[in-house]
């Protein structure tokens, strides 16, 4: 939603303001210089505010006095425009430099997505770059630019990893949730009630966590020295300390501010719980480690790389979209639901009873509800880029 670049319009002396823009502009190559064609170029509303107390506020804003909603419907009202300047969490005194142009409308969002205009160095979590002690010393693929020479390597090893271990996605998806699901059905018949998910870990955390080694290692975590029991906190801990910068755990302002938002939390207080973890796969993941050296990346950066992608990438992505797609499927009308039974069972049943690949693709109402979902509840709500060259806004 929103992109990191140095001032480009209207001063260009100026280096330490971040811009993105709505549309680039045409080059000149006799002068180097951005030309827009048709359209007269205004400058982009809104302000920073004076250094330092401007970002402090517009954090306050954003996390406690209007919420992340209000903070940008409110200035998209004050500016009349979708693309505007603001600031954006954390600010002083973890990020050096808060200044963001945001982008709130289909035309200009897919600026982001194109390499040729904008980089995504250290802009995985927004305006600041996580300490690279929580991963082991290394800037992982998340953080990588697609320029920068580990960056295709990495990526192509976790699309090998994905992709031959893609049989045992759906076996073991079934077995682990199956065996969920059997949990809370004898927890609903015996006591009225069942824990399905919670904040520090509960038996859909578990679950996430074990279908993810078991489907991509071939490894029950109980039936290692990691164990299940107490993964998933450790897991969310050392996530937590990647991101508390820019979340809020709900506690007042005056304690969680200065608490989380202010100073980066210590990456010592982790080490101990991000060791097991890392052991755990650097001796369970050993055919993906050794693919990761053939292709010359260091055997323990590949393992802290794997590390990352599973706990941070999949298990979050899993803990938060997996209770949320099963509450807003539950929420939906009877008439849906049905049609949506019926579609599941026919499938199935063309598929010789089994859930396969094919069989999922034979579900479009399925697919329909489920991008629904994806689509108005994403994790990534604000992707953030950082420009490489010179643009402007134009009047519509």
């Amino acid at each position: 939603m929103s992109v990191n670049s140095p001032l480009l319009d209207g001063n260009p002396s100026s280096t330490s303001t971040s811009i993105t823009i709505d549309h680039p502009v045409s080059s000149n190559s006799s002068t180097g210089q951005g030309v827009v064609v048709g359209l007269p170029v205004r400058k982009i509303p809104g302000d920073y505010g004076l250094p330092f107390f401007g970002p402090l506020l517009d954090r306050l804003n954003f996390f406690y006095f209007e919420g992340q909603e209000k903070y940008f419907k409110s200035r998209i009202q004050k500016y009349e425009s979708t693309v505007f300047r603001a600031n954006m969490p954390p600010g002083p005194f973890i990020s050096s430099d808060s200044k963001v142009v945001v982008l709130l409308d289909a035309k200009s969002f897919p600026i982001l997505f194109d390499v040729t205009k904008v980089e995504k160095k250290d802009v995985f979590t927004g305006t600041y770059a996580p300490s690279t002690k929580l991963t082991g010393g290394y800037r992982v693929l998340s953080y990588l630019d697609p320029s920068e020479p580990n960056h295709s390597k990495l990526k192509q090893l976790m699309f090998n990893l994905i992709h031959t271990r893609s049989e045992f996605i759906i076996p073991e998806f079934r077995t682990t949730f199956g065996e969920l699901f059997d949990t809370v059905d004898s927890d609903l018949a015996a006591k009225g009630k069942a824990q399905f998910d919670a904040p520090t870990g509960g038996p859909n955390e578990k679950a996430c966590f074990s279908f993810l080694a078991r489907s991509l290692f071939s490894i029950n975590p109980a039936d290692t020295e990691l164990g299940s029991d107490g993964v998933a906190l450790k897991i969310l801990t050392w996530i937590f300390f990647n991101i508390s910068p820019i979340v809020s755990v709900g506690l007042p302002f005056f304690i969680e501010d200065p608490l989380f938002h202010t100073f980066r939390l210590p990456p010592c207080m982790v080490n101990c719980n991000y060791q097991k973890l890392y052991d755990f796969f650097h001796a369970n993941a050993g055919w993906i480690l050794d693919e990761g050296e053939k292709m010359g990346i260091k055997r323990d950066e590949v393992c802290h790389n794997i590390l990352f992608a599973v706990c941070f990438n999949a298990f979050s992505g899993m803990k938060i979209f997996f209770p949320k797609i099963i509450k807003w499927i539950s929420l939906l009308d009877l008439k849906i639901q049905k049609q949506l039974i019926d579609e599941i069972r026919s499938a199935v049943k063309s598929s010789g009873g089994n859930v396969t690949m094919k069989a999922i693709e034979e579900m479009p109402l399925l697919k329909s509800v489920i991008y629904e979902i994806l689509k108005d509840r994403t994790t990534c709500a604000i992707p953030v880029r950082q420009s490489q060259e010179r643009f402007c806004d134009r009047e519509p």
